[in-house]
This record gives C-alpha cells, sequence and structure tokens, in this order.
C-alpha cells in the first residue's frame, strides 16, 4: 500500500461519462472533437478538477473503453468500464465494473443481460429491473438508477418494488434532495428520505449526482460529479462504500469542512515504537491489536509530545511509566505535525525528546514561542479509566460545559479585576480601621491626661511654666510645616514620574498605518503639551528649591527662638519645689511631656468625622465591588444554564444536564475551619452544608448584625452564633468575597426504549453508566482532537453500539478522534477512516504501511475480524448460534 493510501478520504467521481462519439449520436451535436482530442480534453479536465474516478458508461456500447482508460491510468486516474442499459419496462440504470475488466468481458456481460438488439444500444434489455439488478451483482458489477426522477427514470415509473430491492443500492437525482421538496408534492425527497411508507428500506438508498457527460465541459456542472469514501479508489472500495453511504456517499452540496484543529502526522524514534509513522485522518482513528502491542504505548506518546499531562494520580504515575520504558531506555523522540484551531489554521511542528521539553517550529523551521498547548488549547486526551475519574470530579464536570459557553473572553479578565480592587479595598479598609481605631485610643486618654494636668498645676506649675503648653503647639505646627515642604517634593516628582511614554505613537509604530497622517499631528500635540508640563515642572523644581531655603532660614530663626525659650524653661525648673518624691526639674520634665502629649491628641479630634468620612467611602466602595461581582457570577450562571440547556437539546432523549448555582459549600468550610475558632470544629459547621441556600456575602452580613441574627437566620446554637461574631473585620471581608462552584447535576437515560426514557442521576449510575454519561458529552462539538485509550472500558455493548457510536458517526465529519479499542463495534460501526493495526515481535511494536487503512481495504478488515472478533470463523459461529 502506497503511503498515500493509508486512511479513508472522499474522492471525487464522475460516474456517467460517455466516449467521443455520444454527443453526436444521442444528442444530434457534434463537438467537433476526434477521439484523441476528446479523451485528452476529459483527462485534462479531470485533472483540473481532481477527479480521480470516471465511470464510463455509453448505451450498450464499450468500443472506447481501453483507449481512455490507459491514458487516464497513466496520470492515476481509475476508470470504471460500463454501459448505460434500460430494462423491459424502459427504466434506465448504469452498471459498472471493476478497473481491470476486460472490453471482452463487458461484450460478454451486454450478452447476459439479454438486450433486445446488441448491436443497438438503446433497445432496452428483456430482463426486468429486478432481474437486471441480480444480474449484474452476480457478475460483480455495481448497478445505479439514473436520471430516477426524471423520464425513464425509476422513481418516475413508480416502481416501489424495484426500489425496494436490497441489491439497489445507489440512484442518480440532478442536484441535492433538499432541492426535491417542491417536486410532485415533495414525493422524491420523502422516498430518499425514507419517510414514504410503500418506499421505506431497511438501509436507504444512496442519493448520488452521475449527470450524463456528453462532452468534457459537462464535468463542469456540480451534478456531474459526488464524492465517495475509500481508502484508495478501487472498484472493490466503491461498492464497499455504498454499504454505508450515509459515512461514505456525499453530493457536492453536502461537503463539511474539516476540522479546524488536528494532528496530521506522527512520527517516533527510538523506543519501542521506533520507526513508527502515522499519516491520520481528519476524521475517526483507531488503533487496534493484541495486548501490549503498543496502542496506550502510542497515546501516551502522543500525550508526553504535547506535553498535557493526566489530571489524576494513578493517571500520572500510569504515563510517566509508560514513557520511562518506552522511551527513556533509548532517549526517544516523538514528533507531531498539528494544525492549530488558536492559531488560524497554521501548521506547526511539534518535536520532543525524552527528558526533554516540547519545541514547537512553525512551517518554515523556525523555533517558535508558542507551547503545544497554545496551538491544540481545547485538545482532550484521557488515558484507560481517566474518564472514569473525571465523572467522579465536580469541577472538571463543569469544565466540560465550557466549550458550550457563548464567547466571553473578558469574564475572567473583569472577575480578576473586581477580585483585585476587592483586596486593595480591604488593604484599604483595614488599614483605615486600624487607624481610626488608634485615633479613638489616642482621644480617650485625653479626660484622663487632662485630669493629671489639672494635679500638676494646683502645684502652681502652670504659672511658672507658662510657656510650655504654647511651646508644645508650636512643635505641633512647626514640625507639620517641615513635613509640608517635603509633601510638595513628593507631588512634584509623582508629576514627573507621571508624564507619558509617547513612545507607542512614533515614527516606526505609525509606518503603513492608513490614517497615519491623522495619528502624526495627534502626536505633534501630545509632543507640545509634554514639553510644555517639562518646562512647567522645572520652572516649579526651581520656585520650590528657591522657597526651600527660604524656609530653612526661616526654620533656623524658629529653633533658635525655641532654644532661648527651652534656655528659660530650664531656669524654671530648676525653681520648681519637690512633689511626690521628684525634685523640681523631674517634676517639670513631666508636667512637659504631659502638654505636649495633650496637644499632640487635641488636633487628632477634629481628624476621626474626616477618617470617619473616608472610612464609609470605601465601604461603599466595597459594597459597589460585591455587587459587581455578584452580577458577574449571575451572568456567569445564566450563560452556564443556557449551555446547559444547548447541551440538553443536542442530548435529547441520551442525557440531561443541570446547573445547581453555588452548591459546592467547601470553600466557605474549609475558611471558617482555617480560622481557628474556638470550640468550631467541622461538625458544628453542618450547617452550611445542610442549609437550603447560603452565600459567604449572606453569612458575613448576618455576623456583623450579631450573634443573634447568626442564630434566626442560620438556626445555629448560641455558642456558634457568638463564636463567629469573634471573626476580625479583615476575616469577614475575606469570606465575604469567598466564590462558590456550581454543581453540575447529570442524568442519564438508562432505558434502551426511547419512548419510556428514564433519567438517572449520575450519583445512582454504574461506572460504566457514568463513563457513558461523560462520553456523550465529550463527543459533542470541540475544535480540537479527542484522544481516548479504550472508551469501551466499563460501557456495555449495548450502549457503545446504540449511543456513542451513533453519535461518533455525526461528530466525526467536524471533529477528529483517535481511540485505541479492542471493541469491534467504534471502527466497525463508526466507520474509522484510518484503522492502525499493531504488532509485536522481539520487544517492538510495529504499525507498517500495510498494517494502516479502512474497513474497505482486505487485509485490514481481516485482521479487524481476527482481533475483535476472534476471527471470520468464530464470527460466523456467533452468527448462527445467535440465529441472525
Amino acid at each position: 500500500m502506497g503511503e498515500q493510501y493509508t486512511y479513508a478520504r472522499f474522492w471525487r467521481c464522475a460516474l456517467q461519462v460517455n466516449p467521443v462519439g455520444y454527443n453526436s449520436s444521442y444528442r444530434g451535436v457534434d463537438h467537433g472533437l476526434d477521439e484523441c482530442s476528446y479523451n485528452q480534453a476529459l483527462l485534462q479536465k479531470c485533472l483540473e478538477l481532481d477527479i480521480k474516478v470516471v465511470g464510463l458508461a455509453d448505451h450498450g456500447n464499450v468500443a472506447s473503453v481501453d483507449t481512455l482508460r490507459q491514458l487516464l491510468r497513466e496520470h492515476g486516474i481509475v476508470l470504471f468500464p460500463g454501459f448505460e442499459i434500460a430494462s423491459n419496462d424502459k427504466t434506465h440504470y448504469v452498471c459498472l465494473f471493476p478497473e481491470d475488466t476486460t472490453v471482452q468481458q463487458l461484450e460478454r456481460y451486454l450478452g447476459r443481460l439479454e438486450l433486445c438488439d446488441p448491436a443497438d444500444g438503446i433497445r432496452p434489455s428483456q430482463l426486468s429491473s429486478e432481474k437486471l439488478i441480480e444480474e449484474v451483482d452476480r457478475l460483480g458489477g455495481f448497478i445505479y438508477a439514473a436520471h430516477c426522477t426524471q423520464k425513464n427514470g425509476l422513481l418516475k415509473n413508480r416502481l416501489d418494488h424495484v426500489w425496494k430491492h436490497p441489491k439497489l443500492r445507489a440512484a442518480q437525482i440532478p442536484g441535492s434532495i433538499d432541492d426535491l421538496a417542491g417536486v410532485e408534492d415533495g414525493f422524491y425527497r420523502r422516498v430518499f428520505l425514507n419517510k414514504d411508507d410503500n418506499y421505506r428500506r431497511e438501509r436507504p438508498v444512496a442519493a448520488i449526482n452521475a449527470k450524463d457527460v456528453a462532452k468534457p465541459n459537462d464535468l463542469d456542472h456540480p451534478s456531474a460529479t459526488c464524492l465517495v469514501k475509500m481508502t484508495r479508489p478501487t472498484f472493490a472500495a466503491f461498492k464497499v462504500a455504498f454499504l454505508d453511504p450515509i459515512s461514505r456517499v456525499r453530493l457536492n452540496s453536502q461537503q463539511a469542512p474539516s476540522p479546524i484543529g488536528k494532528i496530521v502526522r506522527m512520527t517516533v524514534d527510538g523506543g519501542y515504537l521506533d520507526g513508527v509513522r502515522i499519516d491520520f485522518s481528519d476524521h475517526l482513528n483507531t488503533v487496534i491489536g493484541g495486548r501490549g502491542t503498543g496502542k496506550s504505548t502510542l497515546l501516551e506518546c502522543l500525550r508526553f509530545a504535547l506535553g498535557v499531562p493526566p489530571k489524576g494520580r494513578l493517571a500520572l504515575k500510569y504515563h510517566q511509566d509508560i514513557i520511562n520504558e518506552n522511551l527513556g531506555r533509548a532517549a526517544g523522540r516523538v514528533e507531531l505535525t498539528v494544525v492549530s484551531s488558536a492559531q488560524n489554521g497554521r501548521v506547526y511542528t511539534i518535536s520532543r525528546r525524552y527528558a526533554k521539553p516540547p519545541i514547537v517550529r512553525d512551517v518554515d523551521g523556525n523555533v517558535s514561542t508558542l507551547h503545544p498547548r497554545d496551538l491544540l488549547p481545547c485538545i482532550d486526551i484521557y488515558g484507560q479509566n481517566e474518564i472514569y475519574e473525571l465523572a467522579r470530579d465536580e469541577a472538571s464536570r463543569l469544565q466540560l460545559l465550557d466549550r458550550f459557553l457563548p464567547p466571553d473572553t473578558k469574564y475572567e479578565e473583569k472577575v480578576d479585576s473586581v477580585r483585585r480592587r476587592l483586596t486593595e479595598n480591604q488593604q484599604k479598609l483595614t488599614k483605615a480601621l486600624s487607624y481610626l481605631d488608634e485615633l479613638h485610643t489616642q482621644i480617650e486618654r485625653l479626660p484622663k491626661l487632662e485630669e493629671q494636668l489639672r494635679g500638676f498645676e494646683e502645684l502652681g506649675i502652670k504659672d511658672k511654666l507658662a510657656k510650655t503648653p504654647l511651646l508644645a503647639r508650636e512643635r505641633e505646627i512647626a514640625k507639620a510645616a517641615r513635613d509640608s515642604v517635603q509633601s510638595f517634593y513628593d507631588t512634584l516628582s509623582s508629576m514627573r514620574d507621571s508624564l507619558p511614554d509617547l513612545g507607542f505613537i512614533s515614527d516606526e509604530a505609525l509606518d503603513g498605518l492608513p490614517d497615519a497622517a491623522q495619528l502624526s499631528s495627534m502626536r505633534e500635540t501630545l509632543d507640545e503639551l509634554k514639553k510644555e508640563f517639562a518646562e512647567h515642572l522645572s520652572a516649579m523644581q526651581a520656585l520650590l528649591d528657591d522657597r526651600r531655603g527660604q524656609f530653612t532660614t526661616q526654620y533656623g530663626l524658629w529653633e533658635q527662638a525655641i532654644q532661648a525659650h527651652d534656655a528659660e524653661l530650664e531656669k524654671a525648673l530648676r525653681s520648681l519645689p519637690a512633689a511626690a518624691g521628684k525634685n523640681g526639674q523631674e517634676v517639670g520634665v513631666a508636667y512637659q511631656k504631659l502638654v505636649a502629649d495633650i496637644e499632640r491628641i487635641k488636633p487628632l479630634r477634629s481628624r476621626v468625622s474626616t477618617h470617619e468620612s473616608q472610612l464609609e467611602a470605601l465601604r461603599q466602595e466595597r459594597r459597589n465591588l460585591l455587587a459587581e461581582l455578584s452580577d458577574l457570577r449571575g451572568q456567569r450562571i445564566q450563560a452556564l444554564q443556557r449551555a446547559a440547556k444547548k447541551l440538553n437539546k443536542k442530548l435529547e432523549g441520551k442525557l440531561k444536564v443541570e446547573i445547581v448555582p453555588e452548591a459546592v459549600r467547601t470553600p466557605l468550610m474549609n475558611f471558617l475551619l482555617g480560622c481557628k475558632l474556638d470550640g468550631i470544629g467541622e461538625k458544628r459547621l453542618s450547617f452550611i452544608e445542610e442549609a437550603e441556600a447560603i452565600s459567604p456575602l449572606s453569612l458575613a452580613q448576618s455576623i456583623r448584625n450579631g450573634a443573634a441574627d447568626v442564630q434566626r437566620d442560620w438556626g445555629v446554637t448560641q455558642m456558634v452564633a457568638e463564636a463567629l461574631t469573634k471573626l476580625q473585620p479583615s476575616q469577614l471581608m475575606e469570606m465575604e468575597a469567598l466564590e462558590l462552584e456550581h454543581r453540575v447535576e447529570i442524568f442519564l437515560n438508562v432505558s434502551h426504549d426511547q419512548s419510556h426514557p428514564a433519567f438517572r442521576p449520575l450519583s445512582k449510575l454504574s461506572m460504566g453508566q457514568q463513563c457513558t454519561a461523560v462520553l456523550h458529552m465529550l463527543l459533542l462539538e470541540n475544535a480540537d482532537p479527542l484522544v481516548v485509550d479504550q472508551p469501551e472500558d466499563n460501557l456495555d455493548n449495548a450502549f457503545i453500539a446504540d449511543r456513542i457510536v451513533a453519535e461518533l458517526r455525526g461528530a466525526k465529519t467536524s471533529r477528529q478522534f483517535l481511540f485505541a479499542t479492542h471493541n469491534a463495534n467504534i471502527p466497525v460501526f463508526g466507520d474509522a477512516e484510518w484503522i492502525g493495526v499493531f504488532t509485536a515481535a522481539e520487544n517492538h511494536g510495529s504499525l507498517g504501511l500495510e498494517a494502516q487503512g479502512s474497513i474497505d481495504v482486505p487485509e485490514i478488515r481481516d485482521q479487524v475480524a481476527r482481533i475483535l472478533e476472534g476471527g471470520r470463523d468464530a464470527f460466523i459461529q456467533r452468527k448462527e448460534k445467535y440465529e441472525f
């Protein structure tokens, strides 16, 4: 198998191309080309439109097959030879045969199909439609109903019994199925959608576009080609595709966009998987093989290269053990080629050697500053049993809903901003409260100090030291004056530091901008403004320096006067009488200190009201911030609930999700336990979990209101209420800003009867059912791949076949999946585009190119049957046992 044929992809097919003479013979128009020119023109048009399969189907004529087949084959285009034929009821069909069918064989087939006149291609066969279908099948060919909605078409002729023939697998229509909505009262559309009771089939007929191509330019028409998924464009693979047309056959109108983020290629050098190279499909990729062949190793190596460690402790150890064992001994290296969803579809290479960090390179080979997680930020990777761990983790379940939220990259930014401002506010409030407490403490000393002062005055000291209180007041004023000068300097320095840096609007920044002229004029204004500001600041600096010199002189004169007054007081102190065991000088010093304290404290009374106003402003700011945070959280809850509603709609009848706001109360419990309140342990805080609704903010408000409110609001004992009121203001502020996580309640429909759903909560489900519930969510929309090791672990086959595989078939059109599995339902019924069959020999895992492909490759199909079904004989025996 060639390198380019390792996974199934859609190939463009033109399935009703006519040879050179058809246009003149049946349409009466000569296109003016001889056979050689006609064939060359067909070839060029096929190359231009990337057509890889051509079905040659003239009316009962096969003479032109060999010449065109040889020409197309030389350019990698496969030709399925055949012919168009009519049944005895004049219904038209196209019959195609394997690519190596000879002209002689085709002529014999025409004879077997009993044409009335083999020399006249437009004469009908003597066989009925049903006999014709059966005979073509016996001959190993493929038959489809030509122009079935038009003259001589199968549906136009209303042959419902023929339509239901199981060997008829395709029918040609002129456009899309939806285009048939208004034709004959929607009859054709209902039939193709398998909604008409008279035409209902077990397997629907594939709709194909295969317009009659009478001249090369006809291939340009969208209805001339359709898309068929095959690993390699061969007739055998083509026939297999129509066994699963929903997955493998598409009209041009049904093309789905490829997944955005994907892993394109993976190579391993060194270690157990040395030499393995994989080109992944954009869609469903599955790894199969016996135990110990390397399936899990491959996925863990992928995880290693991307630098995405497992979340669970056991899963992390398992991952590390695999990497150490399979890469470590040989210093192995893993390389990935990825298409980044986050970087607008750009291609990058990620390489990582054992014990080294990953290296990311762009398409030109330059080392990037990006990390692997920056390229595929939403990739999901789960090792064995990790999905079960996820199902049991509240935070992980909540994160699953994030992908369904409307894009709001500013939510976390807004919340972080509010939290930061709350922290700053708390610091300011704590400082303001502390300062106000200190003010009150000092002011409360004043009556006592004044009483002590009166005691000194009774000794007659006041008259002798009359200047003492006045000098104390002078010293306070002089100190404040000196501090004011420094404040001018500090203000000037702050203004100078606050001048803006205008580098953001430099010539280099404006280069190439469409409105650079207008921005340049704005820069000139800013430059002038900054220059004038700088000049004013320089003038202010000069003024300040001049006035400081003047102030210093004045301050020096005041100090001289104070020294003179101090000398007078010193003399007065010596003349004071002794009292209470102290000499006169000691009494005088005590009096001076007392007066100084009183004079220092008196001005503080005027500051109380100012600081109380500032404190109230800070409290109001905090109330506003808490309200803003509450609004943001409310918006988040609404967004989560909308996401849950969207998810429920997508999984209707299978899964239900409910959001219980702020239901995870552990942070509040842990905070209060951390405060170490006397006599308060986890048991006495059980009211937090038992309360129908609680928030840190509401509890903090109750505590501020007093023990009685705490008892009434939360039903706690008096002892607990009083203990809670002992929390410090800073602790209450920290508590009221706590955020409680929301709980995601998941309910799974455990009934296999969709008409009678039976939803059970996750906590009441078995391990396998819990994993099923999470898998339902993981399979839904995501820009990046989902990688799972043995997703069938803990699941029963019925759930895999009925639920998981059905969703996987739809999801894989827009997302890449990579599963290692032992369950045949996933690669077979999921119709995996890439199946890798691992084998092991001599302590080395092997995955050669010949062991990669899809189910339409016979070797791969046999390996799937052998490994996952126990072999063909075992499969047939089970079928007989079940009497299927």
